[in-house]
C-alpha cells in the first residue's frame, strides 16, 4: 500500500510537469501543429489516466477514503472520500475532452487554443484538489 501511495504522490510531479509543458507549448505555438505537439498533449493526458488508475486502487483500499460514520464531518475522510476523487475525475474528463476536440480541429491555431483552454481548466482543478502539505490533510510533498 505504501508503494502505491508513494508512486501516486511522486507521479504527481510528472503529471504537473507534462501539463504545464503542454500549456506553455499551446500558448507559445500558434502557426504550426506538429507530431511533437500532438504527442506532448497525448502524454500529458495519458499520464493523468495512469494517475487515475492508481488513485482508484488507493480509493478502494485506503483507510483515508473509507466512508465511516461521520466521514463528512472529518476533513481528511471527506477530502479523500469525496472532494479529491470528484475534482480529479472532473479534471481528467475535461482534459480528455479537450484532447479529443483538439485532435478533431482542422486549424492549427484552433488545436492550440483548445488545448490551452481545456488543459488550463484541468490544471486549475487538479491544483485545487491536491492534498498539499499546508492543507493539513495527512499528505507530504512526495
Amino acid at each position: 500500500m505504501e508503494i502505491l501511495v508513494r508512486t501516486h504522490s511522486g507521479l504527481r510531479w510528472i503529471v504537473l510537469g507534462l501539463l504545464i509543458y503542454a500549456l506553455i507549448n499551446a500558448f507559445t505555438k500558434k502557426d504550426s501543429y506538429e507530431k511533437s505537439d500532438r504527442l506532448l498533449n497525448m502524454f500529458a493526458m495519458v499520464s493523468l489516466h495512469i494517475q487515475l488508475v492508481i488513485g482508484l486502487i488507493l480509493y478502494f483500499t485506503s483507510e483515508k477514503a473509507k466512508m465511516i460514520d461521520g466521514w463528512m464531518s472529518n476533513a481528511i475522510h471527506r477530502f479523500y472520500g469525496m472532494e479529491h476523487i470528484l475534482l480529479m475525475i472532473i479534471a481528467i474528463v475535461i482534459v480528455t475532452i479537450g484532447h479529443g476536440k483538439a485532435k478533431r480541429a482542422t486549424e492549427n491555431t484552433k488545436k492550440h487554443k483548445t488545448i490551452a483552454l481545456f488543459y488550463t481548466i484541468g490544471l486549475i482543478l487538479i491544483l485545487a484538489s491536491i492534498p498539499w502539505p499546508f492543507r493539513n490533510l495527512g499528505a507530504g510533498w512526495f
